[in-house]
């Protein structure tokens, strides 16, 4: 059984004031790494920081990207959950990262922030994940059983 259309496009209508507001939150993190005063005591974390936060910005874009194009529903939503899964495992290494700093002017400011943006984007991926997850589930809802 096809998905219900009206389900299938509210599952893909992210709301534009939580978008907005992690795109900006997001952009805050990286301006910060890259000119803010953070400190750590590992060689190359700082510089490792940026770039794990670059690549979450990038999987923030593609888990935010228009799916209408792909044909096939099912492929649809099976794109969207790939880019949340996507997504977290980069949010889980920024995290890595994230630990290693220790000091620094802006390190206080830095680290709210990047707990206020966690906190957001882990939200909205649990808000969406579930749509999706029950889009899936009801496709073998219907399904006879082959016992």
């Amino acid at each position: 059984m096809p998905f219900d259309p009206q389900q299938l496009e509210a599952s893909f209508a992210f709301d534009p004031e939580t978008t907005r507001d992690l795109r900006e939150r997001w952009s805050r993190l990286i301006t910060n790494a890259v000119w803010g005063d953070l400190k750590t005591g590992t060689i190359g974390a700082v510089p490792r920081l940026r770039k794990r936060l670059l690549e979450l910005g990038e999987n923030l874009r593609s888990l935010l990207s228009d799916r209408a194009w792909i044909p096939h529903e099912r492929e649809r939503v099976k794109g969207a959950m790939a880019a949340a899964l996507n997504l977290r495992d980069s949010l889980q290494q920024t995290d890595r990262a994230a630990k290693l700093l220790n000091g620094g002017e802006d390190f206080a400011a830095f680290e709210a922030d990047y707990l206020a943006f966690r906190k957001a984007l882990l939200t909205f991926l649990e808000q969406h994940e579930q749509v999706w997850g029950d889009l899936l589930e009801s496709l073998y809802d219907d399904a006879p059983d082959e016992d």
